[in-house]
């Protein structure tokens, strides 16, 4: 066999499995906005979708989907989208739980859908899902609409950074964990399951839901965020199955539509099997040029982002696997 038809045969067909279903509560989403609002562009990103419909830009506006939307995955448990980043609140019995401000303009939205679906309840605290400025930031905002003495948890690798960064939009934690800690008198846990996406991503999850807030380093039939050059191989793996270890039905995540625990697994194959395609182009001499042009990961062409992160993925994993030494 010919190592590019070799490389190419690597993958498996991903792990099939079906959707939790989305009822949005809140804000009721149309078929036609929710596959828009699917296509938009995460971490960085915050554009629409480039394929403009028939009948030009005004279409295009037309049929883009809200810039936010809040809706209720869990009693009590919301999503609140803004563009293509996601965060999650929770009403508790000591008051609301706030993953992720995502930034200043959104954190001011977040706090007027905070208000509108648990009137009169407190902020009780505000959680980083890990310090990149693109799911963090806003924080002072949310602080500003509750308290300012709101409280801030993150993990603790996430607090040199942010102090070294001083930027006023994006404070550093107020309180910090190793491995797990527990809020709300145990409504809700955050798990540090190690370096995936960076090294301080906390994973939230309510006991009482079998509900879990996952962020970046795992989403729903999705490409790795371009050339994966923050993410760490091989702790991506062990991150995965340490978060199937936990013991949830229904995961959000920071991009795109909510998923199950098939959604992971397939995520954990798809690194898998583009690990061992780029593995073996090394293996057999091949450069990073020639790798991109035929590690096609074609089973998994109808995954987002497949045009265009695929090429991006294959490229930095071929570089990850040379600095670690793979001949």
């Amino acid at each position: 066999m010919e190592v590019v038809d070799m490389i190419r045969k690597l993958a498996p067909d991903p792990i099939s499995g079906t959707s939790i279903p989305w009822i949005p509560r809140i804000s009721p989403l149309s078929l036609v906005a929710l596959g828009a609002s699917l296509s938009w562009v995460a971490c960085g990103g915050g554009e629409a979708p480039s394929d403009e419909p028939a009948g030009g830009a005004e279409a295009a506006a037309a049929d883009a989907p809200p810039q936010f939307e809040t809706t209720e995955v869990a009693e009590g448990v919301y999503q609140f989208r803004w563009i293509g980043h996601n965060a999650l609140f929770a009403v508790t019995s000591e008051g609301v739980f706030a993953f992720d401000p995502i930034s200043v303009e959104a954190a001011a939205t977040y706090a007027e859908e905070i208000r509108r679906v648990a009137p009169g309840a407190e902020l009780a605290a505000i959680v980083y899902s890990h310090n990149h400025a693109d799911h963090a930031t806003g924080a002072e905002v949310l602080r500003e609409a509750f308290g300012a003495d709101v409280p801030i948890y993150a993990h603790r690798n996430a607090d040199a950074p942010l102090r070294e960064a001083a930027n006023p939009d994006l404070p550093p934690p107020t309180d910090t964990f190793d491995e797990t800690m527990t809020l709300a008198g145990g409504e809700i846990e955050l798990h540090y399951l190690g370096r995936s996406h960076s090294d301080d991503i906390a994973v939230g999850f309510l006991p009482a839901h079998s509900l879990a807030f996952a962020v970046d380093f795992v989403a729903r039939d999705r490409f790795g965020y371009q050339d994966l050059g923050s993410f760490h191989f091989p702790d991506q793996f062990d991150a995965i199955e340490g978060l199937l270890e936990i013991p949830f039905e229904t995961i959000v995540f920071g991009h795109g539509p909510p998923g199950d625990r098939a959604a992971i697994e397939r995520q954990l194959t798809y690194y898998r099997d583009l690990d061992a395609a780029v593995r073996a182009a090394v293996e057999a001499g091949l450069g990073e040029d020639e790798t991109a042009e035929t590690v096609l990961m074609e089973d998994y062409s109808h995954w987002d982002r497949y045009d265009d992160w695929r090429e991006l993925n294959v490229r930095g994993m071929h570089r990850k696997l040379l600095a670690a030494g793979a001949p």
